[in-house]
């Protein structure tokens, strides 16, 4: 990365190994991974790659072995069954349920409810029961709540799990929406195909290990099939179509 650029998030040298009866399984070894502050990176790999170990980490919701990680102020996890998250009987409760926590005053969690709402386009569906939205719009009511609690980076973990055409345009939106608000953006996913388009950074894990990191020209160059991830370039003629 260039040595001028501002980074949110800086890991050196991380090691994570789970251990279990059955013996120990390195879930990282050895990465070292800068993400610079208000890009998009997309984080190509396959299931048990390490991507989401790592991004775990650097939420907060685990710790490394090994290693160092350092994050510009906190980061928000949407997980890929986003439904796991809501805690609110309607969005709006959901939304307000981080700020309450955080001790915000009355006026200012419904100022940050409205505008979180406002942003990922789900105003109209404010009281509407929470459990009955589509998949995209519980993606979407995720990232609303830590937009609500002001979170500077966003990850999403295989946010086009199960959506339709749709629902991915909905997901596509929304990360365009958070980049022109300036919040770094990082999407686990091994259908590099739906959002590489929008990517400053792409990333490669390979059992563990980072295997690639650059751009996303260069690593639509790479034999990607390699590491178990489809090209795009292979099935679709421009990478300009994957924007939507």
């Amino acid at each position: 990365m260039d040595s001028m650029v501002e980074n949110v998030v800086s890991i050196q040298n991380v090691t994570k190994v789970f251990r279990t009866a059955a013996g120990e399984n390195c879930a990282l070894n050895d990465v070292s991974l800068d993400i610079a502050k208000g890009s998009c990176t997309v984080i190509g790999g396959e299931n048990g790659s390490g991507k989401s170990v790592l991004m775990s980490i650097i939420a907060g919701l685990s710790e490394c072995d090994s290693g160092s990680v350092e994050c510009g102020g906190r980061a928000g996890l949407v997980f890929q069954e986003a439904e796991t998250q809501i805690l609110g009987e309607t969005p709006a409760e959901d939304v307000a349920f981080g700020p309450k926590n955080l001790g915000w005053s009355r006026d200012r969690i419904r100022e940050a409810v409205e505008s979180a709402l406002l942003q990922t386009g789900l105003t109209e569906k404010a009281d509407f029961p929470a459990r009955f939205l589509s998949g995209g719009e519980k993606r979407r009511l995720a990232v609303a709540c830590m937009l609500a609690m002001e979170l500077p980076v966003i990850i999403l973990d295989e946010p086009y799990a199960n959506l339709d055409y749709g629902g991915v345009k909905q997901v596509n939106a929304l990360v365009r929406n958070l980049k022109a608000q300036g919040k770094t953006v990082i999407i686990l996913t091994h259908e590099i195909e739906k959002c590489l388009g929008l990517a400053d950074h792409f990333v490669v894990f390979f059992r563990g290990e980072k295997v690639f990191d650059g751009t996303p020209s260069e690593g639509l160059s790479k034999n990607l099939e390699a590491w178990n991830i489809r090209n795009p370039l292979v099935s679709y003629k421009a990478v300009e179509d994957l924007q939507w």
